[in-house]
């Protein structure tokens, strides 16, 4: 997998990490990532996806509801967001590659309260995989890989290739939240 340690801590920009990378690595990457969250739930059940774990640290300034600003998300929760946050990346990503301007957010998440089984939490995730890569189709031969915009100040430039590695750098922000709460849930049903 990527480097994101190494962007986050500032040691390499986006830019230094994206550095050469194709198509054909991100279509790997992808299934990389997809592949490591599949792996952490793997032997989740029902139960755990809706399992209210501890998160001192629960922090969401952009809940619907401001009660739900400080409250731990569920495994369900967190599988809905990482998809959403990185097919919003693989479209915008491709909308770049074509030549488009960027012109704002392309975001749909599902409802996370929808999300009660670990089958949809598997599903979400394959749903997602196969709409990445079905993004990276919509590039052209050539992309436009001088196309880019700065989404905020301390970003640089963002071009298609480093708007579709933002999805997975998200993606990669949320791992060890995924294996928390699968070892809280896991950590419950023995202590049960």
């Amino acid at each position: 997998m990527l480097d994101f340690e190494a962007v986050r801590e500032k040691r390499m920009t986006m830019v230094d990490l994206c550095a050469g990378l194709t198509r054909d690595d991100l279509r790997a990457l992808t299934n990389e990532m997809v592949d490591t969250m599949q792996a952490l739930i793997a032997q989740c059940g029902d139960a755990d996806v809706v399992f209210q774990p501890s998160d001192p640290a629960a922090d969401d300034p952009y809940a619907s509801d401001t009660a739900d600003a400080n409250v731990a998300w569920t495994l369900g929760h967190v599988i809905v967001h990482t998809t959403a946050s990185a097919e919003e990346s693989a479209f915008l990503a491709a909308e770049l590659a074509r030549g488009v301007e960027n012109h704002g957010r392309s975001r749909y998440e599902t409802p996370w309260e929808t999300v009660t089984t670990i089958a949809q939490c598997r599903a979400r995730l394959e749903e997602s995989r196969r709409m990445r890569l079905a993004s990276l189709d919509l590039w052209p031969e050539e992309p436009h890989l001088d196309n880019s915009y700065t989404p905020w100040p301390s970003a640089g430039p963002i071009n298609c290739v480093r708007r579709f590695v933002l999805g997975l750098r998200h993606d990669d922000d949320h791992l060890e939240q995924i294996a928390d709460i699968v070892q809280q849930a896991c950590s419950t049903r023995v202590a049960a």
